[in-house]
């Protein structure tokens, strides 16, 4: 016996709706593109606010600096910075990427090293070596105690200061490792500096 049945052939489309892709892709783009970089934005400003603004340090009501960016300093008042391979240049930073064993660098290090010596009054031997060395971003805002040391005679004289004044200020600027173990004892030059200029007025 034949049956027969009344099954309706289906029709499969093969044209996707855009619709839900489309606000998909909205909700995405919306949801991580804008409010989730809005919100770690300001999550960022309340919680740390000091970075979020760049470390900036003002003197009166001026931005002068960044604690974070080290600076060059040419007048013999003022602590000296490491070398920068960027100039100084925040857009640029970088290190020079030189081998130890790259004639040029051995070269100019040993140049820096006869030039600290002279500027500070100093053997050759007692030069640190992050005086006459750039950091791998070439913006390092810090000194070891050792390299701030040795800068304290020449300080002192040209601000008119004993040196056990400026000793003792650099010991107050030092800082020791982050957390108590990461890293080394530093010093902020920028800091220091601006501290001097600031109990001379």
């Amino acid at each position: 016996m034949n049956l027969e049945t009344n099954v309706q052939p289906v029709v499969l489309q093969d044209k996707v709706g855009m619709r839900a892709p489309m606000l998909f892709a909205g909700v995405i783009l919306l949801g991580f593109g804008f409010l989730y970089s809005l919100a770690g934005t300001a999550l960022g400003r309340v919680a740390f606010p000091d970075q979020a603004t760049g470390s900036t340090i003002l003197e009166a009501g001026h931005v002068v600096g960044s604690s974070l960016v080290s600076q060059p300093f040419a007048d013999a008042r003022y602590f000296v910075s490491r070398p920068s391979a960027a100039n100084y240049d925040p857009m640029a930073a970088a290190g020079s990427n030189q081998a130890r064993s790259n004639p040029d660098l051995r070269k100019r290090i040993d140049a820096a090293i006869a030039d600290v010596a002279a500027r500070e009054g100093i053997a050759r031997s007692e030069v640190p070596a992050d005086l006459v060395t750039q950091s791998g971003g070439g913006l390092d805002p810090h000194l070891s105690p050792a390299a701030a040391r040795v800068q304290i005679a020449r300080v002192a004289r040209a601000r008119g200061l004993s040196e056990a004044v400026v000793a003792r200020a650099v010991a107050d600027a030092t800082e020791g490792p982050q957390f108590g173990v990461l890293g080394q004892a530093r010093v902020n030059v920028l800091r220091r500096n601006l501290a001097l200029d600031a109990s001379q007025r």
